[in-house]
């Protein structure tokens, strides 16, 4: 990686500048995009040490850290394991040699069993990701692809719908009828498979892409659907304050020259009330614990309240959606479509 040790010592100084923007306890740690498993243990240990040097950090903090499968040597999951780190999310994608070759991935079939085997020597908390609605993929192909998961006996699946990006080698070639495109339909079949496979089997759906067994939720994703204010460090990266939005510049050598010059390379964007209201419905409405209606009507005002109990109704007629307890949520008939459901719900400014 280009300019390594500067892009490190300009996510320390980040941190400095912009330290006062968190105000209570910081609960979880999350290293993920780009190659956070390339880090050095000096590299993780200097990180580190700025954090719990300037922010008060609760007593067992999440630390999550986001791997490649052939990032994860023997050697590299000792030092992982040395930090502070205390959970790990497995980027495996797919354990068939054909599907990691079609979306392009860096690591093969034993690599992928390999890294989690030997992860489960060092860490507990281990998370896997998978991707189903792959073009060609059978439902009994997904299924087995579930299956050796469920052999790992890892405590948390991640797992999301194929997404075909411009300029991709994927795109290309569904472009020249190489490949087939992706099938939506065939998508919510392995969807529904993987949630009858994986709650049978004692996982919980707690959030549309997200299964957990008891006590192994995401608690930094649960966090980030309950709107709750975080920090985002590095190029890229996003943070929220409960009223504004604000991104860092995309570019590495951008980005540590601002941060040099003691500039914060960021976009600000303030969020209305509709703005926040129909963000609490997208990310409320993806979870079991649904939207609460006297929360709406505190955080957003009656007029809010209103306006979702009336868009609700026929999804609610159509058994979409359950209206239990003062509880809105996805009915098991709806979850597929829950993203579509939560933007008919959007309070739209004309």
């Amino acid at each position: 990686m280009k300019k390594k040790d500067e892009l490190i010592d300009a996510l320390c100084k980040e941190l400095l500048l912009r330290k006062e923007e968190i105000a209570g306890d910081i609960e979880t740690i999350y290293f993920g995009g780009g190659t956070p498993s390339l880090l050095t243990s000096e590299e993780l240990q200097q990180i580190f040490e700025t954090i719990f040097a300037n922010f008060s950090v609760v007593k067992d903090p999440e630390i999550t850290l986001e791997a490649n499968p052939d990032d994860l040597s023997e050697e590299k999951l000792k030092i992982l394991a040395a930090s502070s780190v205390n959970r790990l999310s497995i980027g495996v994608q797919s354990f068939f040699e054909a599907d990691l070759k079609m979306m392009n991935r860096a690591h093969n079939q034993q690599e992928a069993l390999e890294s989690i085997e030997t992860a489960k020597n060092y860490f507990d908390n281990i998370s896997i990701d998978l991707i189903y609605g792959i073009p060609q993929m059978s439902n009994e192909r997904w299924l087995q692809n579930l299956n050796i998961a469920l052999e790992l006996n890892v405590p948390h699946i991640s797992s999301y719908a194929l997404t075909v990006e411009p300029k991709t080698a994927l795109k290309k070639l569904i472009e020249k009828g190489k490949i087939s495109p992706v099938d939506e339909d065939a998508a919510k079949e392995h969807y529904e498979l993987m949630i009858e496979v994986l709650e049978t089997a004692g996982f919980e759906n707690y959030e549309f892409s997200n299964f957990g067994k008891p006590g192994y939720f995401s608690r930094n994703n649960t966090a980030y659907w309950f709107g709750k204010p975080y920090l985002g460090i590095g190029p890229s990266a996003h943070s929220f304050d409960g009223n504004n939005r604000k991104w860092n510049i995309n570019n590495n050598i951008l980005y540590i020259k601002a941060i040099a010059k003691g500039e914060l390379p960021a976009e600000v964007e303030e969020l209305s009330t509709t703005d926040k209201y129909n963000e609490h419905v997208m990310t409320r409405l993806r979870t079991k614990w649904g939207i609460s209606i006297p929360e709406v009507e505190e955080k957003f005002g009656e007029t809010y309240k209103t306006y979702l109990l009336k868009e609700a109704q026929h999804f609610l007629d159509d058994g979409l959606l359950d209206l239990n307890d003062d509880k809105l949520s996805i009915s098991k008939r709806g979850k597929f479509l829950s993203d579509g459901i939560a933007a008919d719900l959007f309070f739209i400014n004309l």
